[in-house]
């Protein structure tokens, strides 16, 4: 079978296996693709894999039959908990396996996950593990640069889905996390009736995250200036990030941490706003249809910011300012004594960018 012909001959109801482990941004572009695929043919069974912290950003979603998980645990827990899944995997008869991930957890998992056709992309290690290889996603959409949710369309393209117009990213907050949300609105001292934002301002690296100093003066223009509340929220891991804010806020702030996915998703559904660096939440915004601004750094915003690209009328905003250097891996800096990239980004710009959101957003 020839790889245009794969999904269009695959038998009615056949059931196919996605692997994406991880992360936030990564998971939440998936949702475009996996919406395309199931509107064009309803009876495909979806499968996908997915560490089991990203879990809440697929769950509800109706273009996904069950969500997997590849193991659980640490140590011989987890190795056995992972040969149960593959175990699990062979009984289910999966007619296909893409692979969209490319570590060696993921080409494990395709390697026993016992479905005639797997595909990966040809430049993933272990190739022999494939019986499709994807080109380059440049290639199959003849661009010279690809957005993150365009390439990881691109491989259903290749496999014969028929070519159409991207969607937008999807996250489905359930009941639960509302009912969970309403009452830590309250603890937060958000009146019901009262506008909020969500400022986001941690990232994974320095070279991405702008000052805390920056990201309280936006919550004080917020709330002295457009009358939303800010509240600040962060990772595991990352509260620090949320002390160093409140220093420069000269007093206590609104904090949004520790929480899970699903709960985050909660909270940002009923935003006004969305403040934050290049990372994972502000895909979760995105996807939530927030309107949203965005700070950018180390890494390329045109592959890696708000889907669909903003637009002159819409209410999305990227500020980045321009560096020979950049994109670069953003581990650390590798032209300066510091990220002079996040670093430049003035409050002015950020400022502006905001206001400009919250008239398009009226």
């Amino acid at each position: 079978m020839s790889a245009p012909s794969l999904l269009p001959d695959l038998p009615s109801g056949a059931r196919i296996l996605i692997l994406r482990l991880r992360s936030i941004g990564d998971i939440v572009l998936l949702t475009p693709a996996l919406q395309l695929l199931k509107n064009w043919r309803p009876d495909l069974r979806i499968s996908v894999m997915v560490e089991a912290r990203f879990r809440e950003l697929l769950q509800g979603n109706p273009a996904i039959e069950e969500i997997l998980i590849p193991g659980e645990g640490a140590g011989a827990g987890n190795l056995l908990s992972r040969l149960g899944v593959i175990r699990s995997l062979r009984s289910r008869g999966f007619s296909l396996c893409v692979n969209l991930h490319g570590g060696p957890t993921s080409c494990l998992f395709t390697r026993w996950s016992a479905a005639p056709w797997r595909v990966g992309f040809a430049h993933y290690r272990g190739a022999g593990t494939y019986n499709i290889l994807v080109p380059d996603a440049r290639t199959i959409m003849n661009q010279p640069s690809l957005h993150t949710a365009e390439h990881q369309a691109a491989a259903f393209f290749y496999l014969g889905l028929p070519r159409t117009e991207i969607p937008r990213a999807q996250l489905f907050c359930g009941g639960t996390q509302a009912a969970w949300w309403d009452a830590r609105r309250a603890t937060l001292r958000i009146p019901r009736d009262e506008a909020y934002a969500i400022i986001h301002p941690t990232a994974a690296y320095k070279t991405k995250e702008w000052s805390a100093e920056g990201f309280a003066r936006i919550g004080e223009h917020l709330e002295c200036d457009a009358r939303i509340i800010p509240v600040y929220s962060c990772g595991p891991g990352e509260s620090p990030v949320l002390d160093a804010v409140a220093k420069d806020s000269g007093g206590p702030i609104r904090r949004l941490e520790n929480v899970s996915l699903g709960q985050f998703a909660a909270a940002l559904s009923g935003a006004k706003l969305f403040v934050g660096n290049d990372s994972g939440p502000a895909h979760m915004a995105s996807a939530l249809a927030r309107p949203l601004v965005v700070v950018f750094g180390s890494s390329s915003s045109p592959i890696w910011g708000p889907w669909p690209r903003p637009g002159s009328n819409s209410a999305a905003r990227v500020v980045q300012n321009p560096y020979a250097c950049n994109p670069c891996p953003g581990d650390r800096c590798y032209q300066f004594a510091r990220p002079e990239c996040i670093l430049s980004v003035a409050f002015d710009q950020v400022r502006a960018a905001v206001d400009e959101v919250l008239a398009r957003s009226a």
